[in-house]
Formats: C-alpha cells, structure tokens, sequence
C-alpha cells in the first residue's frame, strides 16, 4: 500500500460512510486534501469554500493566493507541503463548521495525517486548532509552537490565524506574516 492508495481509501471511505449527509448532499466535491504525500508540514483549515468545492481543492481562492504568497516568503510551495481542512465538505453560504461536523470529520483527519507523517501540522484557524490545543484560545498561542501528544508519539502544532481571517483584518495581516516567517526555524528545531 502507498500513502496514495491509502488515502484513496480514506476518501472512498468518507463517501461510502455518507460522514455529513446533510453537507454532502449541498456540496459539489468531497476536498480530501492537496500537495506532497511525504509533506514535513500539513496545514490544516476549517473546510472548503466555494472555489474550493468547486475545483475540489482546499485552498484555491483569495486565502490559498495569500498562503501561497506566504509559503513563497519562507522558500516553500504548496509541491512542498500538505494542505487540507478538518472538515471535507463546503458548509452552506460558508458558515463555520458545526461542532458535530468536525467531530465526525475529526477521525478520518487523524488517520490523514498518520498516513502523511508530517514533523509538524500548522493549524490555521480556531477550528483546525481546537482538536489538537483545546485549552487555548487562538488569539493567545498564535504563533507559539506546542508540542502534543497525538497517536503513538508526540507532534508540533504550530497555531496561526487563518489567512482569510487576516484578509478581512488588516490588524491580523502583519501578524499572520510575522508567525508563518517562524516556520523554517521551528521546522529546524524539530528535525
């Protein structure tokens, strides 16, 4: 079995399970995830949007520009990492996720990320966070790498803010930048 077939597998998984029936029915595509399989780094986000249902693909609209731009500032690019989201599918008018949408998404994103093996997961956004560091709150650990338990070992998280909210928030803008320029060292410390 490759990381592929074994995705492959999960995704096939999801449909045959009908995980979210309610979002599923709404949504055009199911959007497992994009990038290199053997990725160091996997982003995880909330769940697609419009352009990313539409093209099955996470991250593809004005926020994907901007995490794009920002992978290019640290040397990387989306060949180099992983990028998906906790929840698969597009919610209605692009609301957040419901708490019982990511908990039923939430087992099929662990097994994602054990097939991947990243060194570290960069959560982007509260609710790609909240599994992972439920005991804080984004706007107080953005930024700061934690070390977690998760599966058999131990993982860093590194929390960020997700780049559409610091699309809306020019506040957020510089601070996002200042977090995601933290990469390349924290990924060096861990190696």
């Amino acid at each position: 079995m490759t990381k592929a077939t074994d995705l492959a597998a999960l995704r096939d998984e999801i449909i045959a399970k009908n995980i979210t029936p309610e979002l599923a029915k709404q949504a055009q595509n199911l959007v497992m995830g994009d990038g290199s399989l053997d990725a160091q780094i996997v982003f995880i986000g909330e769940a697609p949007g419009k352009n990313e249902d539409i093209q099955g693909l996470p991250f593809v609209g004005a926020a994907g520009k901007f995490l794009n731009e920002m992978l290019a500032s640290v040397g990387l690019s989306r060949d180099d990492v992983y990028v998906t989201n906790i929840v698969k599918y597009r919610p209605p008018n692009n609301r957040d996720p419901l708490p019982d949408e990511k908990a039923a998404f939430w087992p099929y994103l662990a097994r994602q990320i054990n097939i991947i093996q990243p060194k570290i997961i960069i959560t982007l956004g509260r609710h790609g966070m909240e599994y992972f560091l439920p005991d804080f709150k984004i706007s107080d650990v953005h930024g700061q790498p934690k070390r977690v338990i998760f599966g058999d070992g131990k993982i860093v998280i590194l929390p960020l803010f997700h780049p559409a909210a610091a699309l809306y928030n020019g506040g957020l803008r510089q601070t996002l930048i200042d977090d995601f320029l933290k990469v390349p060292q924290v990924l060096e410390q861990i190696k």
